[in-house]
């Protein structure tokens, strides 16, 4: 089975360099697609001096910034048109363990999962170095976003993720509208509403060690109506025809 780890970045040259060598490292093989929004602090050129020494490592330049969702769109085609069998997201900054690949590979490759979600929440609250303040507005996020969506899913807005290819091609064949923050919500709403295997994964979430956080407080407002926006969406949306349209004209 043929892996590939994608990683957004912007302005992660502190990251970058360290976190290719650990997922390089581990039992399971990963190719690594890093996707940078053309990162003023030379990102992009620290991945291409590494290429060198990591064959598995790729890069994606894109123009701009342009948002966390369309950075992940670009991924995903890259992925689904290499055909590789599991397509996994994560951050570069060490939030996200990379031993934890491990964990989402065997929910998918062992246990069956369709989607396989990295939870900061299925065990308790499992964060650290946040504070206070911002535990409260991830966890009553995720509540918010249950209570809207109807999901059962504990850690609505993760972004440490694992898809079967299968399972990424039907979620790709509607139009994700979310570019931001809600990216990571509306791809689970669509995989949910299509009756995947969703099993969350219980993982220990740290904040970054370097870098500047992308999170504020606006983003949590973006989510806040895209969630109300999209779950309108869903009561004009027929998932599986949807679905059967796309496999008959595949």
């Amino acid at each position: 089975m043929t892996n590939l780890v994608i990683i957004p970045t912007y302005n992660e040259k502190e990251n970058i360099e360290r976190i290719v060598p650990v997922i390089s490292s581990l039992e399971i093989k990963y190719d690594i697609l890093v996707v940078d929004d053309s990162s003023p602090d030379g990102t992009a050129d620290i991945v291409r001096k590494m290429q060198a020494s990591f064959p598995n490592l790729h890069l994606i330049v894109r123009p701009a910034k342009m948002g966390l969702g369309a950075a992940y769109l670009a991924g995903f085609e890259w992925a689904l048109n290499r055909g590789y069998d599991f397509i996994y997201e994560m951050d570069a900054d060490f939030s996200h363990d990379p031993k934890d690949l491990v964990k989402l590979y065997n929910a998918c490759n062992d246990q069956g999962a369709d989607l396989a979600i990295g939870s900061r929440y299925i065990s308790g609250v499992n964060v650290v170095n946040w504070p206070l303040s911002r535990i409260l507005m991830s966890y009553f996020a995720s509540i918010y976003v249950r209570l809207i969506t109807g999901m059962k899913i504990k850690d609505t807005t993760a972004g440490f993720k694992c898809y079967r290819k299968q399972t990424l091609k039907d979620i790709l064949s509607y139009r994700i509208r979310s570019v931001g923050y809600c990216f990571q919500i509306e791809m689970k709403f669509i995989a949910w509403k299509l009756g995947y295997n969703i099993v969350e994964v219980p993982i220990i979430f740290t904040d970054r060690r370097s870098g500047t956080s992308k999170m504020s407080g606006g983003i949590f407002n973006e989510a806040f109506w895209g969630v109300l926006r999209m779950k309108l969406r869903s009561y004009f949306t027929n998932y599986r025809k949807t679905i059967q349209d796309s496999h008959a004209n595949a």
